[in-house]
């Protein structure tokens, strides 16, 4: 412990943290926000987060009449005698000699002495892949050689975040831990791939035109591609396993509550689609896109407004250009196909090819979700009627882009998506969002998240989003502003034992190697940057 003291605890409480000295020789360029660090108790210690660092004095004299710039022996007497930096700490948990943790409820003692933490301080609280198939690094502390790993087991429990303004590599770790699930078999998972970025291969981030491998490339066994434009799949050198085509019946009403802004729909119009669903059913939107030229005798028939009625057929008529949705569906519904593929423990990755417009990525989202999720309750309450283990559900993961579209303060409260984050896996169904905006996130939706990975954010309130139902949130904020742009994220929450600040995990040749073996030293941008340049 001596030879990696850093200082000693001078002041602090429990609720605050503590705030330690630092030694006059410490270089602090090896001491940061963010950095762990140890507190010696005796026998045992507290690992901590370095919150803040500030600048003291022993005599305010000094700050008043400071230095010249040619008084360099005077100047050098006075740092050594005189100026001293101050560590603001937040003690996280309590480490045994053994290895075993706990959650600290005291506060350290004057003068303990402070130390660098060391790697196998980190592997006692974070585990090591080695250790267990849900132990899954997805990066390193900042300046240390070191495995900061997510228990999935934990991690699938509950729906989670990934957060970041564009480029700073949002992507790269979602695939990055998708693959972790995939290995893991702790659950399965449907993505939602707008930018075709999952299934077979993506462009890296880097400069140049190199490419990095999807999850069908990886896990060819364990992964199909489901694809809305089966041609653009085929260009980018895979086949797809199913090709998608849904009927307008597969269209409800509540789909079209997902669209009212990208449709600009007023909620007259709404209140029209409600009476139209009431009417005729699951023909509802066949019969309005049928009767274009006879508008005001069907609103006189289900009691509506004619120009409510007019609306909605003239925003809604837009969906007719979509190759993917058709009258008259041949075969069995590609729902009931998906869902056949996830029981087996296949993962599906949902391609959209060139439809990429945010209309076609929220009706196709909402269709199927709901009606996997409804699938999922009936398979829920099976198991719990018959108790018996092979009733029980394989747990799913959903992950969806731009998740403010789906999860807003007026769609949360009335869509798929918001019932699925609030229902906190209930029927074995969680949501893993992506998103560069979650300030325009529900804050209910927000705080129900159990685990949260943030890359850096700009905007102040997207960061205070971010810190929705965060102990010590003032701390973290200061950590969350120091981020870099480029793989760097804060992670914390369910599946992690205290938040950490990480340099996230390479997607490269060795990453491929590790997760085909589930072995491999994990390799962070300290060491490897070909992908980001």
């Amino acid at each position: 412990m001596k030879n990696r003291r850093i200082g000693c605890v001078v002041s602090g409480s429990f609720s605050e943290g503590v705030v330690a000295r630092l030694d006059v020789q410490i270089d602090m360029q090896k001491l940061s926000v963010g950095r762990f660090v140890c507190i010696d108790v005796g026998s045992e210690s507290f690992l901590s987060l370095v919150t803040d660092l500030s600048l003291a004095s022993a005599f305010p004299e000094i700050i008043k009449n400071p230095p010249r710039e040619d008084e360099e022996l005077f100047a050098h007497v006075v740092r050594k005698h005189a100026l001293y930096v101050l560590a603001h700490i937040r003690p996280m948990l309590a480490v045994s000699k053994d290895g075993s943790y706990e959650t600290i409820k005291t506060v350290a003692p004057h003068f303990a002495s402070v130390s660098h933490a060391q790697a196998d301080d980190i592997a006692a609280v974070f585990g090591n892949e080695s250790d267990s198939k849900n132990f899954f690094s997805i990066g390193s502390p900042l300046g240390m050689d070191a495995q900061v790993c997510l228990n999935l087991a934990d991690f699938v429990q509950r729906s989670n975040g990934i957060f970041g303004k564009t480029g700073t590599g949002k992507t790269f770790v979602t695939r990055t831990l998708l693959a972790g699930l995939v290995r893991s078999e702790c659950a399965v998972n449907l993505v939602f791939d707008m930018h075709s970025e999952y299934g077979t291969q993506a462009r890296s981030e880097g400069k140049g035109c190199s490419f990095v491998k999807g999850l069908k490339t990886l896990f060819p066994g364990k992964v199909a591609v489901f694809s809305l434009d089966p041609e653009a799949t085929r260009r980018r050198g895979c086949e797809a396993d199913v090709a998608v085509q849904l009927s307008f019946r597969d269209i409800r009403v509540q789909d079209v509550l997902l669209l009212q802004d990208e449709l600009n729909l007023h909620s007259t119009a709404l209140e029209a689609a409600y009476l139209l669903g009431n009417a005729f059913g699951r023909a509802w939107l066949e019969t309005l896109l049928e009767r274009g030229n006879a508008l005001k005798e069907l609103a006189e028939q289900i009691g509506a407004h004619p120009e409510s009625i007019s609306a909605l057929y003239r925003k809604l008529k837009r969906l007719e250009y979509f190759p993917f949705l058709t009258k008259n569906l041949d075969g069995p519904p590609v729902v009931d196909t998906l869902l056949e593929y996830l029981s087996r423990g296949v993962h599906v990755i949902l391609e959209f090819g060139r439809q990429t417009s945010m209309l076609a990525y929220l009706l196709i989202a909402s269709i199927i979700t709901r009606r996997i999720h409804a699938a999922y309750v009936a398979k829920t309450e099976k198991f719990l009627s018959s108790q018996m283990a092979e009733d029980e559900p394989q747990k799913l993961v959903i992950t969806i882009e731009e998740a403010h579209k789906f999860l807003n303060p007026r769609a949360a409260k009335q869509t798929i998506f918001g019932m699925i984050a609030r229902e906190m896996r209930k029927y074995y169904v969680s949501l893993l969002v992506v998103d560069q905006r979650p300030s325009c996130i529900d804050s209910e939706v927000l705080s129900q998240l159990g685990t949260k990975i943030v890359a850096q954010l700009s905007d102040d309130s997207d960061i205070q989003s971010v810190l929705t139902g965060v102990s010590g949130a003032a701390g973290v904020r200061t950590i969350l502003a120091t981020l870099g742009p480029k793989q760097q994220a804060f992670v914390m929450g369910h599946a992690v034992p205290l938040p950490v600040l990480i340099q996230t995990r390479m997607y490269d040749e060795v990453f491929y190697a590790a997760v085909s073996t589930g072995t491999g030293h994990i390799k962070t941008a300290c060491a490897v940057e070909e992908l980001f340049g």
